[in-house]
């Protein structure tokens, strides 16, 4: 089913508040889609001097990573909110982090952010008060992993597909598929790398897609039992050939370096990094596709500093603020007029910000349901929850 087509016919379940994995109770009146009543910001007020963010490396520069590369300081003046940050290493991570209640706002993947919707850790997000928001990209706004019914939580910030990584000098010929990290008699065992996370699990089934149709996976975060089974034996199988379960991107950046790592998933901002500091190594997107991220700043329900919360999520899907951590990270801005205050001309071909038909096989992430989110009604689907579990079990085995 096209991808697209497959998201239109996708509604969340009233259920699905009790099946994702990892929400919290809340005292508040549950809507009738099962989402707590969260009540959201009706006009901004003034700033409260400061702003505290959870968010991936990357998206929160200051300068002090690269002196050109910063755009916080100028926020910081122009509305007097001190940007604190603290880098989520995973989803989870994230999640747990704004749980404490001690974070303003967070840039949470789609694996993230149903799961902080339904157990009423973030706050619907007035539009209306962000002006940026016009300027994103539509097929960005109001998708299943940032809205429930119509209704936004969030502002989106970028995406990109989670790549195969290879050093140009060791690897040969250059891979074209995901084949190559899952090949029992890899030349490279040992020195594959592999997403430390549950969501990694998508990977394998979206493996399984292309090189097993009978088992009529159609969509990788929407597997019944016997697809996730089948997903499970993949990844025990290759669980020899990993030298290293990344979850920090500065250690695996190290481990490219090192020539520790030679082959496997990464991020583009984990190339960039290892390319600028001399290592030979490439990402591709593989033939069958990947999975992927679209991400979106949430404010939480419990936000300390609102308003300064608000003043942030403006900020950062401003045109000049987009681009630069567009560029820096390695990913397609979600404002449109980013893509013309780029340094680099070519960034937003390159990162097909605007190609459509790029993406149709980037399977961004997405929380697992009970209710399948392929739109099977027949199946239960195995939930979030049924994912952390048997990831913790793989990994300690």
């Amino acid at each position: 089913m096209h991808k697209k087509r497959l998201f239109s016919q996708i509604a969340v379940a009233s259920v699905a508040a009790l099946i994702l994995a990892g929400c919290s109770s809340s005292n508040e009146a549950a809507t009738n889609s099962g989402v707590p009543d969260v009540p959201m910001m009706e006009k901004l007020g003034d700033g409260e001097g400061q702003v505290n963010l959870v968010a991936w490396a990357g998206y929160v520069e200051n300068g002090s990573t690269d002196k050109n590369v910063d755009w916080v300081t100028g926020f910081e003046k122009e509305t007097g909110c001190k940007v604190n940050v603290k880098i989520g290493s995973t989803s989870d991570d994230m999640v747990a982090l704004m749980k404490t209640g001690e974070y303003d706002v967070v840039s949470a993947s789609g694996d993230a952010s149903l799961r902080l919707i339904y157990g009423g850790d973030v706050a619907p997000v007035n539009t209306d008060l962000i002006p940026n928001y016009a300027d994103i990209f539509s097929n960005l706004k109001l998708q299943q992993w940032n809205s429930v019914d119509g209704v936004s939580y969030g502002v989106p910030h970028g995406r990109g597909a989670n790549l195969l990584a290879y050093n140009t000098d060791v690897v040969k010929p250059a891979p074209t598929s995901w084949a190559s990290v899952f090949d029992a008699n890899s030349p490279y065992k040992g020195k594959i790398t592999a997403y430390d996370s549950p969501i990694y699990i998508a990977d394998a089934a979206l493996y399984l897609m292309n090189t097993q149709p009978d088992l009529g996976i159609k969509y990788p975060y929407a597997l019944d039992q016997k697809q996730f089974d089948a997903a499970i034996e993949v990844l025990k199988a290759q669980k020899p050939l990993i030298g290293e379960y990344w979850g920090d991107y500065l250690k695996h950046v190290a481990s490219l370096k090192s020539g520790g790592t030679v082959l496997g998933t990464t991020w583009q901002v984990n190339i960039n990094l290892a390319k600028s500091e001399g290592v030979k190594v490439e990402g591709i997107k593989p033939a069958e596709g990947s999975t992927g991220w679209s991400d979106t700043w949430m404010i939480s329900s419990k936000a300390k500093n609102p308003n300064c919360a608000y003043m942030w999520m403006n900020h950062i899907a401003s045109p000049a603020a987009n681009a630069g951590v567009a560029e820096w990270f390695g990913e397609a801005p979600s404002n449109a007029k980013s893509c013309d205050l780029t340094a680099d001309k070519n960034h937003c071909a390159t990162f097909h910000a605007a190609d459509d038909a790029y993406w149709e096989n980037v399977y961004y992430w997405n929380t697992p349901t009970e209710t399948c989110l392929d739109g099977r009604t027949d199946v239960k689907c195995l939930p979030y929850a049924e994912w952390v579990k048997a990831w913790s079990s793989l990994r300690n085995s």
